[in-house]
């Protein structure tokens, strides 16, 4: 079968997410016939990516977050007035993306939660299956929590996440731990990429950061200054940044690259991150303690973080709380063995979904999008 990815290409998560399920479905002899990533003004498109995903890329200008001046804070009220000003621009974007898959003709549409999927899916018409994956798709399910006091945060947030999946054949949620499938949520695990599996884990001498957005270097460089014999490595994906600068002896920052933050994520004592998911999930494999820090106005990433406690991922924090990280201990080993058993099940979960899809009829996936309480 022939497949399509289109990406939301804020951050590093759907990135490498995409690069991991491109591997499974080639191993499963399937075929990955391109990529159309939803760019952002604010980052560059990692070269990691470039070299891995081994086919076409189509890069579009997309919907994403605004921040505040300091490249810290989302800013809902400025996102949407943005975003409003520019729906000329998105409509181009979805003519691009509808020429790609005319171009291409693949058979599944997979989208990893990037806005454009839902617009194309309620906007134009295509024989291809669409397939919704993300974390976020778990909005649907009765074990998922939701930050409170934040109803308005809430409501579109789900929203948003249905207009991703609009029309799709299947909402498949990457989820920390197994749990039941539910109204037409498919659970499934994470996605990590075979390099980690690969990887010899070791104690360094040094705790490691990431944040998607450099806004939170300040706090990072204060701590480094306050406590010059903790040695810290920092991840981020600054546009015009160099590829290694060091602000403070014991400090180094980095351009996201994927083959070094995972070695760097095999021999840290432990992990502080923007309460995203995959890195995360990177290092519950590993074995590592983490500490999740929610973007500020990001309501999803405070949603993360509560999930991630629950699923014994690690410990929230309102800020790059090093002294909480350092405060940790190891997971049990049998809870990491336990974790990695369920990230293996990939390729069984495909063959069954291709089998489904080449035995069923497709008929109607047309739904509508609501929000229930």
């Amino acid at each position: 079968m022939r497949f399509l990815f289109l990406i939301q290409g804020e951050g590093r998560g759907h990135l490498t997410q995409a690069l991991s399920f491109a591997a499974i479905l080639r191993k499963e002899q399937q075929e990955v016939v391109g990529v159309v990533v939803g760019k952002s003004p604010r980052r560059q498109l990692p070269d990691f990516f470039i070299q891995k995903i081994d086919c076409p890329i189509t890069a579009v200008e997309s919907p994403n977050f605004e921040t505040d001046g300091l490249e810290k804070k989302i800013l809902l009220g400025k996102t949407i007035r943005k975003n409003l000003l520019k729906l000329p621009t998105y409509w181009t974007s979805l003519q691009k993306v509808h020429q790609v898959i005319q171009q291409e003709q693949p058979d599944v549409v997979v989208n990893f939660y990037e806005p454009l999927g839902g617009l194309y899916s309620l906007f134009f018409n295509t024989k291809a299956v669409f397939w919704a994956i993300g974390h976020q798709y778990l909005e649907r399910h009765p074990e998922f929590t939701f930050a409170p006091n934040r109803g308005l945060e809430k409501i579109l947030f789900r929203l948003h996440t249905r207009l991703t999946a609009w029309r799709a054949a299947e909402h498949l949620a990457l989820s920390f731990l197994p749990k039941m499938d539910y109204n037409g949520v498919r659970v499934v695990p994470p996605l990590l990429r075979q390099e980690i599996k690969t990887l010899e884990v070791s104690l360094g001498d040094f705790y490691l950061t990431y944040m998607v957005n450099p806004g939170y270097a300040e706090e990072v460089i204060t701590f480094a200054k306050n406590n010059p014999s903790v040695q810290i490595k920092a991840f981020w994906d600054k546009k015009g940044a160099a590829k290694i600068e060091f602000p403070l002896p014991n400090l180094q920052f980095n351009q996201v690259n994927d083959q070094a933050f995972l070695e760097a994520m095999a021999g840290c004592k432990g992990l502080l991150c923007t309460a995203g998911f995959e890195s995360v999930c990177e290092a519950m494999y590993l074995g590592k303690p983490v500490v999740m820090v929610p973007v500020a106005g990001q309501y999803e990433q405070a949603c993360n973080a509560l999930d991630g406690e629950l699923s014994s991922a690690g410990k929230k924090a309102d800020f790059f709380d090093f002294e909480l990280l350092t405060t940790l201990t190891y997971p049990d080993p049998s809870q990491t063995e336990s974790y990695q058993k369920w990230t293996e099940s990939w390729p069984s979960i495909l063959r069954k979904l291709v089998y489904q899809l080449e035995s069923e009829p497709r008929g109607d996936q047309s739904e509508l999008v609501y929000v229930s309480n």
